[in-house]
């Protein structure tokens, strides 16, 4: 729940329906905010990764109104952020759902784990953001513990219990509509 200046409370934004591709982008826009509040603030860099692509076809109608018209992805990408805070490499996927009973697996992709497995070696901390946007809740979940889940489990998802058990709640806030950090700060002793 975001909290505006005027202390009146308000639940998810109202979202116009969105295509499969669009799944996400409330979430991106609300770390998005998040990621400029921490940067202008001098709290830490992070930035969301362009997605790699090869721009095949592009249609000049004029100089200054140049449009990709065919493109492809040059190779799967990896995760949606990365960035250092408090001199930690920080490295993680976002992603929402509307289930309200669990967050489904298929959503996870097998190179996001590799590469996850990779950046945790090397010391980063890796983690999940996930939101369930018909019950207005997001959670922080290290991938340490999503990986684990699932090499530990035949599941094809996660179930919502197991968020609210293993997972960190997020606070919404105007300024920080995703405050992810503050869990981050909370839990880095033990990462």
């Amino acid at each position: 729940m975001i909290q505006y200046p005027s202390g009146k409370a308000r639940k998810n934004k109202q979202r116009l329906p969105t295509s499969t591709s669009n799944r996400g982008n409330a979430l991106e826009e609300d770390i998005n905010l998040s990621n400029q509040y921490y940067l202008a603030h001098d709290i830490a860099v992070v930035h969301k990764k362009p997605t790699p692509i090869q721009v095949v076809k592009v249609d000049y109608p004029s100089r200054n109104k140049a449009k990709i018209t065919e493109a492809y992805y040059r190779r799967a990408s990896t995760t949606d952020y990365n960035g250092i805070y408090n001199g930690r490499y920080l490295d993680f996927e976002a992603k929402e759902t509307k289930n309200k009973t669990s967050f489904p697996l298929s959503s996870i992709h097998e190179h996001q784990i590799e590469h996850l497995e990779s950046v945790i070696r090397h010391g980063a901390i890796a983690f999940f953001i996930i939101r369930f946007t018909t019950l207005d809740e997001t959670y922080l979940v290290y991938a340490q513990d999503v990986i684990h889940f699932i090499k530990n489990h035949t599941r094809k998802s996660i179930p919502h219990k197991w968020f609210q058990k293993h997972g960190h709640m997020l606070e919404m806030s105007y300024q920080i509509p995703c405050n992810y950090l503050k869990v981050i700060k909370l839990n880095e002793e033990k990462l």
